[in-house]
């Protein structure tokens, strides 16, 4: 059996981060990863580019049964702490939009300055585990690889969102396994499903875009809408999906900032010949625009339509009532909602409060971000608050 300090299974973005702060306060660290290589979401993120953080991060940008559990970690290694650490190793980066920060060259970049800052761990890939227990004040992780002893054990395995990446839910059956508590995990920034007869209804759209707002309870996201062969996607789609449960209804804005009935209305006045199709195609796609003059009946001269059925027309567009009937689940979802219930964690060092040297980090924690690199930074974020500590 291998005696260490720290032992972090997990090595993703918060378990490299960990032990990158470990490794730098003197600590002996063991690093345990499934994978044949390291830090596996941060390579196909952003398209191989890695959108490692956002300019505009910060607590209000992520979810959580308790919200302000975040606000510690976010606020002690904020993104202008990791804009700087890539700076200092001279990796090249550009905003793209809504402050998203993607290298420009490769997301293999933000795993090599991760491995070069964590210099000094001793870091196995290709390892399973296959049984965790506590004797005394020392962690023992048995492996297919051998047995390790450690006085800290941090788990940084993510949750199951992608499982052909080796995502798993071994964060929480060891949580469970240790006493504490799990906030019912779900897939989140996830494509929304249809059923066959809407489906049916919507058939030849997919591949049509449009830009769109979404709103669900108090939540409200403007980004691109996406129509596939099974339902909806595009950014404000996955954002809205985080905030969704089986059964809500979804309020679509077709085209944000217009109001569709009252520009029908001046047309109908100034060009009542014009078919309503025809004019609806000057501001949606053609083949969008004919789909919803079909589906509220709203099809000849604008002339012709009496105002309630415009008016039919103009609330189909600005307020589309969306109840899906699922989501494309854990193989498509970016990341998952829900996790370690942060009411058995410390928010200043994410160590279990009823087990001591037990810590939890990154995605495995029912802390979830929005789209656009604000993952990545609770992965920097609860990394450091643990690394600092443990």
């Amino acid at each position: 059996m291998e005696d260490v300090d720290v032992i972090i299974i997990g090595g993703g973005a918060a378990g490299l981060m960990c032990a990158a702060g470990a490794v730098k306060r003197g600590r002996r660290v063991l690093v345990l990863e499934r994978n044949a290589q390291v830090a596996q979401k941060v390579r196909i993120s952003g398209g191989g580019r890695a959108n490692f953080t956002n300019l505009h991060a910060s607590p209000a940008n992520f979810l959580s049964d308790n919200p302000h559990f975040c606000v510690s970690a976010l606020k002690r290694y904020t993104q202008r702490d990791f804009i700087a650490l890539v700076e200092k190793h001279g990796i090249a980066y550009h905003e793209k939009t809504l402050g998203q920060l993607f290298c420009d060259d490769s997301a293999q970049q933000i795993i090599d300055m991760l491995l070069a800052e964590a210099a000094g761990a001793d870091i196995r890939t290709a390892v399973s585990v296959t049984k965790v227990a506590k004797d005394g004040e020392r962690f023992r992780v048995h492996t297919d690889k051998g047995m390790f002893s450690g006085s800290a054990l941090v788990i940084a395995t993510g949750g199951p969102s992608i499982p052909k990446m080796g995502a798993s839910r071994f964060a929480y059956d060891i949580a469970k396994q240790f006493g504490l508590r799990v906030v019912t995990p779900r897939p989140g920034l996830v494509p929304l499903t249809f059923d066959r007869d809407m489906l049916a209804t919507l058939d030849g759209l997919s591949g049509v875009s449009v830009a769109a707002t979404a709103t669900l309870g108090k939540a409200r996201f403007a980004e691109a809408l996406l129509f596939t062969h099974r339902g909806l996607s595009g950014p404000v789609v996955l954002q809205i999906s985080s905030y969704w449960r089986p059964g809500d209804t979804i309020l679509f804005d077709l085209l944000p900032g217009t109001d569709l009935f009252g520009m029908l209305k001046d047309m109908k006045q100034d060009q009542p010949k014009k078919e309503v199709p025809t004019a609806l195609a000057q501001v949606l796609p053609k083949s969008l625009a004919q789909r919803l003059c079909e589906w509220t009946g709203c099809l000849g001269r604008l002339a012709d339509q009496p105002d309630k059925r415009l008016r039919a027309l103009g609330t189909q567009v600005n307020a589309w009532a969306v109840t899906p009937a699922g989501s494309e689940g854990e193989r498509t979802a970016e990341v998952t909602v829900g996790g370690v219930d942060t009411r058995d964690l410390s928010s200043k060092t994410m160590e279990a409060r009823d087990v001591p040297g037990l810590y939890f980090i990154g995605e495995g924690v029912d802390v979830t971000g929005h789209l656009g690199g604000f993952n990545f930074q609770w992965a920097w974020a609860s990394g450091h608050a643990c690394g600092e500590v443990v």
